[in-house]
């Protein structure tokens, strides 16, 4: 009777977990964000490998190093060699490794969100949105959109001004 109690007892212990399919373990970091509803240019280019749990959303991705760049000479952005958030459809929260220079000041991107053309970026006491066209291509490290002279964004943005 006790190894019942035992064996309960662990089995209530152990995380769930979700399995995955041989094609979900072939999928980059790209697509597996672009499965849930976001640009693959939010991740710059070097992902070198990922972390998912599908019953939680932990998400992380992994860089070789530090990665930092400015988007047309209005933001400079920072991701540090690991990044990680709990994402869903449309919605990734709780981010960490990602900041952004404001003016003088670097602050930590907290959350982004899609809308139907929108991507929404929030610092937690403000945010903003951007066309979500500005994200179809990934952001290089050092150099960003603009690399080689060739800028292949289309669209300039607008600095963090909303209020949540």
């Amino acid at each position: 009777m006790s190894s019942i109690i035992i064996f309960t007892f662990l089995i209530l212990l152990i995380p769930p977990f979700s399995i995955s399919s041989p094609e979900d373990d072939n999928l980059t970091a790209y697509e597996v964000i672009e499965s849930y509803g976001f640009p693959k240019g939010i991740l710059p280019i070097g992902v070198t490998g990922y972390e998912l749990d599908k019953s939680t959303g932990k998400f992380k991705a992994f860089f070789n190093g530090t990665c930092s760049f400015s988007l047309e000479g209005t933001y400079d952005l920072k991701y540090k060699s690991a990044i990680g958030g709990i994402i869903s459809k449309g919605k990734l929260t709780n981010l960490t490794g990602v900041s952004v220079k404001v003016f003088f000041f670097w602050l930590n991107i907290v959350e982004v969100y899609t809308t139907e053309d929108e991507l929404g970026f929030s610092v937690g006491i403000a945010s903003a949105g951007f066309p979500i066209d500005n994200f179809e291509m990934c952001p290089q490290c050092g150099c960003g959109m603009d690399c080689n002279g060739v800028s292949v964004r289309k669209n300039k943005t607008d600095l963090f001004v909303s209020s949540l």
